[in-house]
């Protein structure tokens, strides 16, 4: 039987390639706020594909969440902890969603990053059901997409009423 997430006695070690893609490269093995590490980690990726047009961009976000799906997949089941802390392509998958269309600059990003964060932490309605009903490596990603959702919506929102000046 698998431990709860909450179980941080299980520490991921990074000893398959499963759990070094899950661990978002290693940022995941942060002592606190693993999330957290894990968004900031996103960041030079997402600035590798935010150059991408959008058709592109978005089929790079699905593919990497297909990754994310079977690694996170993999690795809760090497640690037997459902959805460790330290699995965080999840959140490279959210804030990749959250800067969907987003012009590249240090506030947009800034912005995307505290509006990804706010929305994975809090995990209002239906984020929190998502995460505490839908199981495994799908159960791990998808809460992220819907916080990553989110943000996205409150991410333009925010831009289209001040012009895209950011």
């Amino acid at each position: 039987m698998m431990k709860d997430k909450h179980d941080h006695n299980v520490k991921i070690t990074i000893k398959t390639p499963m759990q070094f893609f899950a661990s978002g490269f290693g940022s995941g093995c942060a002592p606190v706020a693993p999330g957290t590490f894990g968004t900031v980690a996103s960041i030079p990726v997402w600035m590798l594909l935010s150059f991408l047009s959008p058709i592109p961009y978005a089929i790079a976000v699905i593919a990497i969440f297909l990754l994310g799906w079977y690694v996170s997949e993999k690795a809760s089941q090497e640690l037997g902890v459902h959805d460790h802390g330290g699995i965080v392509i999840d959140e490279f998958v959210g804030f990749f969603i959250t800067m969907f269309l987003v012009p590249f600059s240090w506030i947009n990003i800034l912005l995307g990053f505290i509006l990804f964060r706010i929305f994975d932490v809090i995990k209002p309605w239906p984020i929190k059901v998502i995460d505490q009903k839908v199981k495994g490596g799908f159960g791990i990603m998808i809460d992220d997409v819907f916080a990553g959702i989110m943000a996205l919506i409150c991410m333009h929102i925010i831009l289209w009423g001040f012009g895209y000046l950011f």
